[in-house]
């Protein structure tokens, strides 16, 4: 209303068109059929409305423009667009036709329409407020035995209006966007507009008051026929919601949230039961009914004015519910029922999947719990233990922060409950996805093995652990078994001197192989120092964790030679700095400070070849 005012901005445009003298082309054929005839006649209307707005052609003759000043264009599009055929979901909704999709099925067809974000939210108004618009339709009016020909247009077209004009359209609208959007939290756009699609009861006049997560809204048995009538709605949309939420990380608060909101959509009272009974009605055999036997189930063919006769109301539930199905899906089509096995299986997954988010966000939780403030400081400083090997990092950690945890474990909680209604899960096989989840822990009890099984050529990930790395949610442990000079350059180094450091120390090596290796083969003091000093310790103590166990990996020795690469880290050349400062405040200069250092590190390294010898004398 506000963008529509006199004072809004479509007619400050109008205002300003207006003071340039412009003016529009407007088709004759968009005119009502007495004018138009008319004016193809060359027969000027009496209405003073036309007068001087006639173009002609250059033979002199009525064209089939009217040259409309801007206040006059806006006017008449705007009447027309009342009364047009298809008042928005024509441009909204049929950027293809059901033949169109049905080719897209093909892996090798191209898709050039991707609804945007903004998009997706006009399409959830107009359902809202359409589904407020057909249910204030008179009660008397709703029921399929009151249609008689006393009912006036605009009651016929209340009634007449999802079923002809929005469903297909919109079904083929929702089917693009779950299966092309991307697995982000910009899906929840989608799944609100569905969603409020699904409920057309919230926008009764008669509605509940809105229930609370104990007691959610209970659906009467009126909307029965609307459930049944938009069964694939339901339920194929539902499977895939199911296939979406399996390739999500439902650690993160807003695709938690997703899970439940659809979770608690579906959950509520008599709404399973009525999709149950719509899925039978569709199942049942035709060879039951005999006066069904002959019928075709078609797509109905939509033409002329929303005004025009509607076709006789059919009062067979089962050929309504499979009229439905067949007219969006085709005959051949091949349906997997919302209650059958291959979704159970699908929500039985879910159900593990969400057991598993739970775990992982109570222990970045405690992980929250036990990280000081500065950790991150001091882990790019290299101060504090590097978990290479956990799930999340200290960023994730930071940016997930206490109040996401907390609302994650909420939303999956109740998740997790509301589909234990909707499907009747037994508490058993709930506990035994905890209890299974307990087995895959290590001695630490946080850090998880990827599920995956023993084959004859190694470890074989499952479907449920690819998603596990996908997601992010757990990892092997990954350890570096190479030369350690040869490594990566890792964060915490300086590039530039970690390499002019590694040419160094090779030339240094390689020019005193052999006195190094005499050094270190002798049995005195200076033997214990420089093998300490100058060789690298075995690969044969590591080990590799794996779900079978810890296995040994096999060893490998190298000739002593002189390591530079520490001098390249920052945490080196900051810890250097700061033993500079402390210096400095008790009036040690930097030479001084550097002796100090050098008969520190001395000290040091002549100790720890003796403590090392005596270890390995001690040792069985």
């Amino acid at each position: 209303m506000e963008f529509l005012d006199p004072g809004g901005p479509m007619m400050k445009l109008v205002y300003k068109l207006q003071a340039e003298d412009c003016k529009f082309d407007f088709p004759v054929s968009y005119l009502p059929g007495p004018v138009k005839a008319s004016i193809q006649e060359c027969i000027l209307p009496d209405s003073p409305l036309y007068h001087n707005k006639v173009q002609f052609t250059p033979t002199g003759g009525l064209g089939l423009n009217l040259a409309l000043n801007p206040f006059e264009y806006y006017i008449f599009f705007f009447a027309l667009s009342l009364i047009t055929q298809k008042v928005f979901v024509e441009m909204w909704l049929h950027h293809y036709s059901l033949e169109m999709y049905q080719k897209m099925q093909s892996p090798h067809t191209k898709e050039s329409f991707t609804p945007t974000e903004e998009h997706v939210l006009v399409v959830r108004l107009l359902l809202k407020h359409l589904h407020a618009f057909v249910n204030s339709l008179k009660p008397e009016q709703a029921s399929p035995s009151a249609h008689s020909h006393a009912t006036s247009p605009l009651e016929e077209f209340k009634r007449a209006a999802v079923p002809r004009f929005v469903q297909q359209k919109l079904y083929l609208f929702l089917e693009h966007c779950f299966g092309h959007w991307p697995l982000d939290a910009s899906f929840r756009a989608v799944l609100e507009m569905w969603l409020s699609y699904l409920q057309p009861w919230r926008y009764a006049p008669d509605k509940q008051a809105p229930g609370s997560d104990s007691q959610p809204w209970c659906v009467l048995e009126k909307w029965a026929p609307f459930v049944q009538e938009n069964l694939l709605m339901y339920t194929k949309l539902f499977v895939g919601f199911l296939n979406r939420a399996l390739r999500t990380d439902l650690v993160s608060p807003k695709h938690a949230l997703m899970v439940f909101r659809v979770a608690k959509v579906f959950a509520q009272p008599n709404l399973a039961e009525m999709i149950q009974k719509g899925e039978q009605l569709f199942l049942e055999p035709e060879l039951v009914i005999p006066h069904r036997q002959h019928r075709l189930f078609t797509a109905p063919t939509f033409t002329g004015s929303f005004l025009s006769p509607w076709p006789p109301v059919v009062t067979d539930a089962s050929f309504k519910v499979k009229s439905h199905v067949y007219s969006l899906e085709g005959q051949d089509c091949k349906y997997t029922p919302m209650f059958g096995p291959e979704a159970r299986t699908l929500v039985l997954r879910l159900a593990q999947l969400i057991t598993q988010a739970k775990h992982t966000a109570k222990s970045i939780s405690d992980q929250c719990a036990e990280t000081p403030a500065g950790h991150s400081f001091l882990s790019w400083l290299g101060f504090s233990s590097m978990d290479t090997n956990g799930s999340y990092t200290a960023n994730d950690l930071d940016e997930m922060g206490q109040d996401s945890v907390r609302k994650t474990d909420e939303y999956l909680e109740k998740a997790l409950e509301y589909l234990r209604q909707i499907f009747r899960l037994s508490e058993a096989q709930l506990r035994q996805f905890t209890l299974a989840l307990g087995t895959t822990q290590d001695e630490n009890g946080k850090k998880q093995l990827l599920d995956c099984i023993v084959g004859e050529n190694g470890l074989i990930l499952t479907p449920l652990g690819r998603y596990q790395i996908i997601s992010g949610l757990r990892r092997f442990e990954i350890e570096y078994q190479g030369d350690a000079e040869l490594q990566p350059i890792q964060s915490y180094e300086i590039a530039s001197l970690v390499r002019t450091l590694f040419r160094l120390s090779s030339a240094i090596n390689h020019r005193f192989a052999g006195q190094m290796a005499a050094l270190c083969s002798r049995d005195d003091f200076l033997g214990s120092f420089c093998r300490y000093h100058l060789t690298e310790p075995g690969l044969a103590s590591r080990h590799l964790l794996s779900p079978v166990g810890r296995r040994q990996v096999a060893g490998h020795t190298r000739g002593p030679r002189l390591s530079l690469r520490f001098l390249g880290s920052y945490r080196t050349l900051v810890s250097l700095l700061l033993a500079f400062f402390v210096a400095s405040l008790f009036c040690v200069g930097p030479l001084p400070c550097t002796l100090l250092l050098t008969l520190g590190y001395v000290l040091y390294a002549s100790a720890m070849p003796l403590l090392t010898e005596q270890g390995k004398l001690h040792q069985p």
